[in-house]
């Protein structure tokens, strides 16, 4: 019996966040992740199955993943492992920093990530040929 995909769960109106959803769909051939925006109703709801509110600036990406909740660097290192070939090695690179300076750095970046990337005035959404990977 296959996994069930993961769900990552990001900010609809990031430029870099929309991106990075963007580069996972064009290398997860497997189809392994699906997505929601955190505004969204199926990114509402999947939060609140999981006891979490969704901040009114979101600040991390989510992966929901075999019942666990992973955020920050590790949800990204999770997601790299996730897509395989050479993403698989650049996250065991990765993960042998420490965690604490990993979340530092992503912390950083998503406090400027507006500023340097932009962002929308509402969520983006799916080309039909998308749409069945999306909540």
């Amino acid at each position: 019996m296959p996994a069930a995909p993961a769900t990552i769960l990001f900010d609809g109106v990031c430029n870099l966040c929309n991106g990075f959803v963007q580069f996972i769909i064009r290398h997860d051939a497997a189809g392994r992740f699906r997505f929601a925006a955190l505004q969204s109703a199926g990114g509402q709801a999947l939060l609140t199955a999981n006891g979490l509110v969704a901040p009114a600036e979101p600040e991390t990406v989510l992966l929901v993943e075999d019942g666990q909740i992973y955020t920050h660097s590790t949800a990204v290192l999770r997601i790299a492992r996730g897509l395989g070939g050479g993403w698989r090695g650049l996250a065991a690179v990765g993960g042998l920093l420490p965690r604490r300076w990993r979340d530092a750095l992503y912390r950083f970046v998503a406090r400027h990530r507006y500023r340097w990337f932009g962002r929308q005035q509402a969520c983006m959404l799916p080309t039909p040929a998308l749409a069945g990977r999306f909540l």
